[in-house]
């Protein structure tokens, strides 16, 4: 009995599979890899240094201010607290608030060459640590707690850059400040985030980059101090600037809890001002 002999083509086709199931039999078999854990969130450039040439904001201050009321935070166990100079300035009694119709007195301590004051009681809290000389992003977090509208609230925001703060009228001066686009806020809080001012600007780490010193409300925009304004403020006073070790970490999810611990430790604290 004689098979029908195959056509060439058909021979050579049967070689070349076969050559691949060969092929493709050695290969290694590899799985996909897991993916990487999830690490921090991309950031934009470095942020560079100020310079007179960044954008400016104009703010008028009158000479008589009335009485005032704001945040402030503690930086020292012996009773330094820093705040933003508004609240204060021209401010002859002012007080911290440590419990319901309770305060502490303190002295107050004016910088001319920037938005940063500094207080002083007798005795203070767990002092928040300072990131004063760390690098900053285009678009990293920052997390502010303090007391909007006079009750207990706080706002989160991603840094744009900066600008120079014009201030003319009382205080006359012109400072770079740190311009953060506001992405949070207290469920529930509307309108203003007045008496967030000298609110501090926390990291991820929970680390202070500055102190909270104005909002914009129709572009959505929170200002702060430049971190290199808090030093000078500080070593004017005699008090050194070292970077501390982190604080408790801070995301978009948990920093509504974690401003309740620090108002509830009184490390952020509510300063009025009971006599201009």
């Amino acid at each position: 009995m004689r098979f029908p002999r195959l056509p060439d083509w058909a021979v050579y086709a049967a070689i070349v599979v076969a050559l691949l199931f060969v092929a493709l039999g050695r290969d290694e078999h590899v799985d996909a890899p897991p993916p990487p854990p999830k690490g921090a969130e991309p950031l934009g450039e470095a942020l560079g240094p100020a310079s007179p040439f960044d954008p400016s904001i104009v703010v008028d201050v009158p000479a008589k201010a009335g009485p005032a009321a704001g945040t402030a935070f503690s930086i020292a166990r012996t009773g330094v607290w820093l705040t933003a100079r508004h609240v204060v300035d021209g401010c002859r009694k002012a007080a911290i608030v440590v419990g319901p119709g309770t305060g502490v007195a303190v002295n107050v301590r004016i910088d001319p060459r920037g938005e940063a004051a500094l207080l002083y009681t007798e005795g203070g809290a767990q002092p928040l640590p300072l990131a004063l000389a760390e690098p900053l992003r285009r678009g990293q977090r920052a997390f502010h707690p303090g007391f909007p509208q006079g009750e207990p609230g706080e706002a989160s925001s991603r840094l744009l850059g900066r600008e120079n703060l014009v201030v003319r009228g009382h205080g006359a001066r012109t400072e770079p400040v740190l311009v953060w686009a506001e992405t949070g806020r207290t469920e529930g809080l509307q309108g203003t985030l007045g008496g967030l001012s000298g609110a501090p600007a926390l990291d991820s780490q929970g680390r202070v980059l500055g102190v909270t010193i104005a909002e914009s409300p129709r572009r959505g925009r929170i200002y702060t101090t430049a971190p290199e304004i808090v030093s000078k403020t500080l070593q004017a006073n005699g008090r050194r600037n070292e970077t501390s070790t982190a604080g408790e970490p801070i995301t978009p999810q948990n920093y509504f809890y974690v401003a309740d611990d620090l108002r509830r430790e009184l490390q952020v604290a509510q300063v009025i001002c009971l006599e201009g």
